[in-house]
């Protein structure tokens, strides 16, 4: 009898453990897929049809990645889900810088700042109260990320207010270090930094030629 009782806390235990991790992996199915329609729908979209929409489509694409990608952190064998992360983020670099081409337009101070943060709203709010030990990592790496990946972009306004929000994180990492930081953390912003300091001199300054040029014309 004991045996028996044994064997079925065992068998229980067994089937909530095989549930929890079915619904973790429905959970990132359902949050990966969703990423890729989106993102397909967007070829059946006229560009000329989108225009006033862009920045609209700009944040619901960050909206639908991130949780894509969120989706994915408990997972222990997710290769399959990631990969198709991949093919839909390049898919929709292509079809931006499709667009982008044929509509070209200057960005905001609103429109970068979202964009530099995950569609965050941070307004003319330049503490960062909101950046905390545990997401400073994450923070930084969309920045550097996101710079790096639209840097031919930008104008020389542009990056002199990526510069200004750059500066002002770097002055709220000063304070969550003394929070409690983790140094693995801090060794990963370090390297994102190194990243960041040429990338934005070197591209500012092409950014000032171009324009001046332009101007010269």
């Amino acid at each position: 009898m004991k045996k028996l009782k044994w064997f079925l806390i065992i068998l229980c235990a067994s089937v909530t453990f095989i549930s929890c991790k079915s619904d973790k992996q429905l959970k990132a199915e359902k949050a990966v897929t969703d990423y890729e329609m989106y993102v397909d729908s967007l070829n059946n979209v006229a560009n000329t049809e989108i225009k006033e929409d862009w920045d609209s489509i700009e944040a619901n694409y960050q909206m639908r990645k991130i949780a894509a990608e969120n989706a994915l952190q408990d997972l222990k064998s997710r290769e399959e889900y990631e990969g198709k992360i991949v093919v839909s983020r390049d898919k929709y670099e292509l079809y931006k810088a499709n667009y982008l081409a044929q509509h070209p337009k200057k960005t905001t101070k609103s429109t970068v700042r979202q964009v530099l943060f995950n569609s965050n709203d941070i307004g003319e709010d330049m503490s960062f109260k909101w950046v905390n030990k545990t997401n400073i990592l994450s923070v930084y790496d969309n920045f550097v990320t996101t710079v790096e990946r639209n840097k031919d972009a930008y104008s020389r306004e542009d990056w002199d207010e990526i510069k200004l929000l750059y500066e002002a994180l770097d002055t709220r990492k000063n304070t969550v270090e003394k929070e409690g930081l983790l140094s693995s953390d801090n060794t990963k912003i370090a390297k994102l930094k190194i990243k960041f300091a040429p990338m934005y001199t070197l591209n500012r300054m092409g950014s000032k030629a171009e324009e001046n040029s332009e101007a010269k014309e």
